[in-house]
């Protein structure tokens, strides 16, 4: 079984610091990066390469004053420019590593499934896993609706998958893949316990059954406000409101906490008010527990769930997301290596 994110690649964790009369192996916790097997010859001779540069050639073509005191044969003016030189080298380095990320070849990822899949979360979900050359069992309800709103792709498998089923038939379902993405939804119906068995108890079956299956990746797509009742947020509208429609927030929660005490590995998004229209900013991501409003493109949702695989840093954590059109930008690592554990 192809693990998702750390174990189908190479870790860079040394570098060499140009900034003393001598090679200083050092820790870089920028450069603590996934790398794809394929790439981790390329990365590292291009640092010895930008290094060497920065040691040999920018002191070779500057004049300095002679009377600066020289340390370790080197005068500190070089030393300072070849320190910026290597850090700069670091700095484009991690720049190619991310982008290299996305290009992992499709045998070194692994197989996804994709609950509610059909969903208009869900459906990007699937989009989203196979731009990143991601193959997915698709957990759906209806086969044939499916199949007519989904496009067509080799890589997709679709199967019947009710979350609300015990967990040996989900299992089954299930299979053997490397994790579980949930994005699960009640259909709105005169059953006032439809969120409590979709949101809850059918994402419980789901985590019991990625266990039984040995699955040890799980992305839980949630909501903000799920704990507003113990945030002072008991009297925002958007707790109410969803609350009134069978404790929709409170299955949730409920479902997270399960989620948390299991023991498998989990990333719990938590997005605002979800849109059907593409995204109009930039994306927000903040710790548990502090974003009350705002809304979120479902695509955005999709492409944090799918970047939750691909970097360990979002490995035990919950996120809540929103966007803005004034957020700044940032890349899926420094997202995800800003929230606490």
């Amino acid at each position: 079984m192809t693990m998702v994110a750390s174990s189908s690649s190479s870790i860079l964790r040394h570098s060499f610091l140009s900034c003393s009369p001598f090679p200083v192996p050092i820790i870089s916790p920028r450069l603590s990066l996934p790398l794809p097997s394929s790439l981790a010859p390329l990365a590292a001779a291009s640092l010895v390469h930008n290094v060497h540069v920065a040691w040999t050639r920018i002191p070779a073509k500057l004049a300095f004053s002679p009377d600066i005191a020289t340390l370790g044969g080197r005068k500190p003016s070089h030393l300072l420019l070849s320190c910026a030189a290597t850090f700069r080298s670091f700095s484009i380095l991690e720049s190619k590593v991310e982008e290299a990320d996305n290009k992992i070849s499709e045998a070194e990822r692994g197989t996804i499934f994709v609950a509610g899949a059909n969903g208009n979360t869900g459906k990007r979900i699937v989009k989203e896993l196979l731009s990143k050359g991601f193959k997915v069992r698709a957990g759906v309800l209806d086969i044939d609706r499916a199949r007519n709103s989904i496009p067509k792709n080799d890589d997709v498998e679709f199967v019947l998958a009710d979350v609300t089923e015990d967990p040996d038939r989900l299992a089954r379902a299930i299979g053997n893949v490397d994790a579980i993405i949930c994005a699960t939804g009640y259909r709105r119906s005169f059953d006032l316990l439809a969120p409590w068995k979709v949101d809850n108890l059918g994402t419980v079956h789901l985590v019991d059954a990625s266990r039984k299956n040995g699955v040890k990746r799980f992305i839980l797509v949630s909501s903000i406000l799920v704990n507003g009742a113990a945030v002072g947020q008991v009297f925002n509208p958007a707790y109410i409101v969803l609350n009134v429609l069978g404790l929709t927030l409170i299955a949730k929660l409920q479902a997270e906490n399960y989620i948390r005490r299991s023991g498998i590995n989990y990333t719990i998004i938590r997005p605002g008010g979800l849109k059907n229209d593409p995204p109009a900013g930039n994306l927000v991501v903040s710790p548990e527990d502090t974003l009350f409003e705002g809304s979120i493109s479902r695509d955005l949702v999709a492409q944090v769930a799918v970047e939750s695989l691909l970097h360990p840093e979002a490995s035990y954590k919950v996120v809540e997301i929103i966007e803005r059109p004034d957020a700044p930008k940032k890349s899926f690592r420094e997202f995800f290596s800003s929230i606490p554990s």
